[in-house]
């Protein structure tokens, strides 16, 4: 008689990098930010040059601040961190409550500028 063989459990683990934790337990769980929308090409720049490990923080959130010392859209932050698109928003979302980042939103399509700007313009361009 055999003996039953035990479930082979998986393992989330890099060849290179040891062990690896899976996004969700990131962001504990969560799928939605607590704060932002966060369009794919809105631009995250950090409020800080540094920040301090607070309670509830991941590495990701302290190498988001480092990264974003310049602008940086949404995918190429998660590009950059090899995390999901929804992993990054969460963890902007927390930055974003902490005030430790700032993003700027594209502009939705089909607005159009000031009338008054485009006459400005236009008339600026006429006096050269």
């Amino acid at each position: 008689m055999s003996v039953p063989e035990e479930p082979v459990e998986e393992q989330w683990v890099d060849d290179h990098a040891g062990p690896v934790v899976r996004p969700y337990a990131m962001t504990r769980g969560r799928t939605q930010p607590v704060w932002g929308a966060f369009d794919r090409i809105a631009l995250v720049t950090a409020t800080v040059t540094t920040t301090a490990p607070e309670a509830g923080m991941e590495p990701e959130h302290l190498a988001i601040v480092r990264m974003c010392q310049r602008p940086l859209s949404v995918a190429e932050l998660a590009a950059y961190l090899n995390l999901p698109l929804g992993t990054v928003r969460v963890m902007l979302g927390d930055l974003l409550d902490r005030r430790l980042v700032q993003v700027r939103e594209p502009h939705p399509a089909g607005t159009h500028p000031d009338a008054d700007i485009i006459e400005a313009a236009i008339n600026g361009l006429r006096a050269l």
